[in-house]
């Protein structure tokens, strides 16, 4: 009995590796966040393992039947839409109920968002620190206004419709001049990276309908500042 979390592509499907292919193909289930997303998946790489649907809504109340399924010895691979399994996404509480139980776990290596988004930034990836989403509404200011005294470099995660309040928020704690780097659409073929400072980031996305999926990357506050 084993469970495997397995990165699937965050745009481009040639991005899935050989093994998480194997994997999918020979466990005995997949979990799936959104089983109508990962078909696209599946079908493009002739994957007929049988799927179940596993998602933030039903984590909690599917979480025991799933236990008691690797118990019996089989083999179950969890996915999400796009991306690592457990960042942003579910499957933090199978991992640790799995850990408790002694059940085998192993995450293989993949796409997640973040890194390419990082790297391709030019800011400082030595040591950096990932938000992921911040709070749509309670707490979400008092959360902007301690980040603006992080000295990492911050990794947050936005959809596109409040990307241009995100950054306006970042302006009113941070100032104008931080940089920033805004990548969308990974590894798509509308794939886009925005670098500069705050002001110009936000009017560069401000004069444009913005879509995909966002990923920030924020400049830490440097000690001059």
């Amino acid at each position: 009995m084993k469970l495997f979390l397995v990165p699937t592509p965050v745009g481009n499907l040639g991005d899935m590796t050989f093994r998480a292919v194997e994997v999918l193909k020979s466990v005995d289930l997949i979990l799936a966040e959104d089983t109508r997303t990962s078909k696209v998946v599946m079908q493009h790489y002739a994957i007929t393992t049988p799927m179940q649907s596993y998602h933030i809504f039903n984590e909690h109340q599917t979480l025991r039947s799933v236990i008691d399924r690797l118990m019996t010895g089989i083999d179950i691979a969890l996915v999400t839409d796009a991306g690592t399994p457990g960042i942003s996404d579910p499957g933090f509480l199978l991992v640790r109920e799995c850990v408790k139980e002694g059940i085998e776990v192993e995450c293989l290596p993949g796409a997640t968002a973040f890194v390419p988004a990082l790297v391709d930034s030019g800011l400082p990836c030595d040591r950096f620190v990932f938000e992921g989403f911040l709070p749509h509404k309670k707490g979400r200011q008092t959360k902007i206004k301690s980040l603006a005294e992080e000295t990492r470099t911050m990794i947050i995660y936005e959809s596109p419709h409040r990307l241009i309040k995100a950054l306006e928020q970042f302006i009113e704690f941070m100032g104008p001049d931080r940089q920033v780097s805004v990548s969308r659409e990974i590894s798509k073929l509308h794939h886009e990276t925005a670098r500069g400072t705050l002001q110009e980031v936000h009017d560069h996305f401000a004069s444009k309908e913005v879509k995909g999926e966002i990923v920030i990357i924020l400049s830490g506050l440097e000690t001059e500042e």
